[in-house]
């Protein structure tokens, strides 16, 4: 079974593909010079990406700043307030609760809505595991309802069919920073009067008919790990526009706290606060957000335009409703026929060798050991009978998810922020691979 794309190795192809900032490609492709780079040939592209994080002055000054002041925690500082003001503005949301990372941001969420054991939680199969890990910290069951390989979001369309009297969350996922169906969504929840918590982690400033991502729901996450589009190495959000779910995410994240500094405690919780020193990169990362979602939109829409006119590459559709795209990820679909039968692995290969950094993406978590094995844990067995627990593996099958995980490619965010140039070498890249697709199959 192909392994699951994880973090570490996302992390690791990023910085492999950007160790040097500039705006600059490598040379063009001399004409004739058709050998792929895998079978010896020149690469396609001999200079590296841009590199991530981008850093500038005010982000040293304000790291220094806060090292000085020598008040690091958020109980003492006022930074993480701050940020949460600001980022609440932008999205057009009533509040936002900053917290140590995306994943306790989602078991913040969760926490807050009651989720508890014996509960079942509809999700998007594709995605990152803390997705699921959040709703299994809870003791609850992640239940996959299957995705649009068009879109690679969950197949709102198939959210009824999975609704049972245990069922008490819907959470979609905004992978790779396009918009699932929200008018599907909410028309589900609302029929069955279900809350919803938008997992935006790759999503920043991304819309659905004007309106932010994560706050369309009752609750809305954010990540800001070294990864994503807004950093500060970790960190992560909540914005919410109901009071009631805002006081019992800041009392959670505070271990139960009923005021920040107090100790008056009104609900279990845990310590899942941000630090001055993840909310002063995020107040500076800030000021050059937007300008980085036009470059990435900008080249996005041109690179689709090269691609696909390019048989067995099919860039992933946006939703109607999409409004803006994060483009966290760009992904496509890749099919080895259009390539004389080429496999996707040794596509991946002879994309690499060219210079573009890529990668497979997801593979099916429902299939991998780690959820079995929860599941059959002391905690679980006290909480799921034998026949439930046999009869939710029976319900989370997911075939086009399945065919998706075996045909999908990712570009990474960082490959969209240097000039349009940059996104004619990666379709230079395709296109000679292509070309010489029998070669490289043979």
């Amino acid at each position: 079974m192909r392994m699951p794309h994880s973090r570490r190795s996302f992390l690791g192809a990023v910085s492999a593909a950007a160790s040097a900032v500039g705006l600059g490609g490598g040379a063009s492709r001399a004409a004739g010079d058709d050998t792929p780079a895998l079978l010896g040939g020149k690469k396609v592209r001999r200079e590296r990406f841009t590199a991530w994080p981008i850093l500038a002055e005010n982000d040293e000054k304000a790291w220094m700043a806060v090292l000085r002041k020598k008040k690091w925690c958020r109980i003492d500082g006022d930074l993480a307030e701050k940020f949460e003001q600001t980022w609440a503005n932008m999205l057009g949301a009533r509040h936002c609760i900053a917290v140590a990372n995306g994943t306790s941001a989602l078991i913040t969420s969760l926490a807050a809505l009651g989720i508890g054991p014996g509960d079942e939680v509809l999700v998007s199969p594709y995605t990152f595991v803390a997705t699921v890990n959040a709703i299994l910290v809870h003791h609850a069951l992640p239940v996959f309802v299957d995705t649009d390989p068009e879109t690679f979001q969950v197949d709102a369309r198939l959210l009824e069919s999975s609704i049972n009297e245990r069922t008490a969350c819907l959470l979609p996922v905004h992978i790779g920073g396009s918009a699932a169906d929200m008018d599907g969504v909410l028309a589900v929840a609302g029929r069955h009067r279900l809350p919803v918590v938008e997992d935006a982690c790759q999503a920043a400033l991304a819309e659905w008919k004007g309106k932010k991502l994560s706050t369309l729901g009752d609750l809305g996450c954010f990540s800001f790990q070294a990864s994503k589009n807004l950093n500060s190495g970790e960190g992560g959000a909540i914005l919410t526009n109901d009071d009631r779910l805002a006081g019992e995410c800041r009392s959670f994240q505070n271990n139960g706290r009923a005021t920040v500094g107090g100790l008056d405690y009104s609900r279990s919780g845990a310590n899942l606060r941000i630090t001055e020193f993840q909310a002063a990169l995020l107040a500076t990362q800030l000021t050059r957000l937007e300008e980085q979602s036009r470059r990435r939109e900008q080249n996005a829409a041109y690179l689709t335009s090269l691609l696909k006119e390019i048989p067995g590459i099919t860039p992933a559709r946006m939703y109607e409703g999409c409004t803006r795209n994060a483009y966290h990820l760009y992904m496509l679909r890749y099919d080895p026929a259009g390539f004389e039968g080429l496999p996707r692995e040794r596509f991946l290969k002879a994309l690499s060798a060219e210079g573009i950094p890529c990668s497979a993406g997801y593979s099916p978590m429902y299939h991998e050991s780690f959820l079995k094995t929860t599941l059959e844990s002391r905690p679980f067995r006290a909480v799921y009978s034998s026949k439930r627990i046999a009869d939710y593996f029976d319900r989370i099958r997911c075939p086009a998810n399945d065919r998706l995980c075996d045909q999908a490619v990712w570009l990474f965010q960082t490959l969209f922020l240097g000039p349009r140039s940059d996104m004619d070498q990666i379709a230079d890249a395709v296109r000679k691979i292509h070309k010489n697709a029998g070669r490289l199959k043979a």
